[in-house]
């Protein structure tokens, strides 16, 4: 069963406090998760089917009790699945691991008191720290892309927005040009998704398909940058046979509502602009005293534990590996994480930590939204109806994995909210 302890949002009282001298009183030991990425949604699944040691309590820390797979975001939006079919249950999942839940932003961490500071609720004590809460893109580094682009992240704001841009588009007409800026494999699966949602419903209304036009911006030389060659030729042939436009060496320098313009060249006429650029730390990261990466990541070691830091470790997208460079992927979260579950309490038994060995060669799959995918794996590419059913099945059993229960029911989580902090997924 949930755990619960006395919350305020006031923050007056807590069951178990900080003292002003920094100590904690407190006769467990506590295991604070912040974020529900990847690997920490893991983590918590891994919980629920261990024994945890005697006195250890689990708290996660997220702003919603339920989160959408980015998985499976290109097909929320291309309309080949339902909201509910990329939503992860992270309530019901921490109800089964015995976990707190405090729906809440964390804003910081407090090394020297040992506990989390969120916005709302009071100071969260840790004993052993696990920090996955992925990244975000690099939109507030251009001028006018927070007030005139809708950013893939944070993948909650992303849906209605999207939804918003379908009805301004079906307003005019379905006539439009959009922008994609970012180049990667999430700004290019996105594209294509959203391209064939678009074009899908501009012919259900009698409109003319070809009356909305999609231009795609790289900042590098070519497409999906570290991909094998093959790889992006087959990509680059999918854009094309859709009509989507690609711009090479187009680094976007300012929004203005009207127009991207970039570092060099023309600027790119938009009346709608998408921006899934290359990830960005949050940026409260660089107030915690942890040792960062010269970008802002989180430096991390074999252990997935922070630089310098015996109690917390930290997963995903928000870290810098420090034994080799790691691409920000999801894969690489999720593998981690039976690393990730293990050290974190292992590290009081004195037990050696258990190093997270990447493969040097992951498996990619990359929807084109039209029933079919390209893949690639140790130098080689593919694809067709099969990849994208290897995709599909791979991400359903994800998700379903998550949100089943020990007996296969759907379990309600008891959890504590603050005012205001709802974090459903609205489509």
């Amino acid at each position: 069963m949930t755990q619960t302890r006395t919350l305020e949002s006031n923050g007056a009282s807590r069951a178990e406090h900080l003292h002003g001298d920094g100590s904690c009183q407190r006769p467990r030991r506590e295991v604070v998760l912040i974020g529900a990425g990847h690997a920490n949604v893991e983590v918590l699944r891994r919980f629920c089917a261990a024994q945890l040691p005697r006195g250890v309590a689990v708290t996660l820390i997220t702003r919603s009790g339920s989160e959408l797979y980015s998985g499976m975001l290109p097909g929320v939006a291309s309309g080949r699945y339902d909201l509910d079919d990329a939503r992860i249950n992270v309530g019901a999942l921490a109800g089964r691991a015995g976990a707190q839940l405090i729906i809440d932003d964390a804003i910081g961490i407090d090394l020297p008191r040992k506990a989390v500071l969120c916005r709302l609720a009071p100071p969260v004590p840790f004993d052993r720290l696990s920090l996955d809460i992925g990244s975000g893109p690099t939109a507030g580094r251009v001028a006018g892309a927070e007030m005139h682009a809708l950013r893939v992240k944070p993948i909650e704001g992303f849906v209605p927005g999207f939804d918003s841009m379908r009805h301004r588009l079906r307003e005019r007409g379905y006539r439009g040009r959009l922008v994609m800026v970012g180049a990667g494999a999430a700004g290019i699966e996105l594209l294509l998704a959203v391209e064939h949602r678009l074009r899908s419903e501009a012919r259900r209304a009698a409109a003319d398909p070809d009356g909305l036009t999609f231009t795609l911006l790289a900042g590098s030389g070519d497409i999906l940058p570290g991909f094998p060659a093959r790889f992006r030729r087959t990509v680059r042939r999918v854009l094309e046979d859709r009509r989507i436009a690609v711009r090479t060496n187009a680094r976007a320098r300012m929004l203005d509502g009207h127009q991207v313009h970039l570092a060099t060249g023309s600027p790119i006429d938009a009346d709608e602009v998408l921006w899934a650029t290359e990830a960005a730390p949050a940026n409260w990261l660089a107030e915690t005293g942890l040792a960062l990466d010269r970008e802002g990541f989180v430096r991390v070691d074999e252990a997935l534990r922070c630089v310098g830091q015996e109690d917390v470790f930290a997963a995903g997208d928000t870290v810098s590996f420090d034994p080799c460079h790691l691409p920000k992927s999801g894969v690489y979260a999720v593998r981690s994480a039976p690393v990730l579950a293990q050290n974190l309490l292992a590290s009081w038994t004195g037990q050696a930590l258990r190093p997270f060995r990447p493969r040097s060669s992951v498996l990619y799959l990359l929807s084109t939204a039209d029933g079919r995918a390209v893949g690639t794996r140790n130098g080689f590419t593919f694809s067709g109806r099969w990849v994208f059913w290897l995709k599909d099945r791979i991400d359903r059993r994800f998700v379903a994995r998550l949100n089943a229960s020990h007996d296969g029911s759907d379990r309600s989580p008891g959890h504590d909210r603050r005012a205001g902090k709802h974090g459903s997924v609205h489509g």
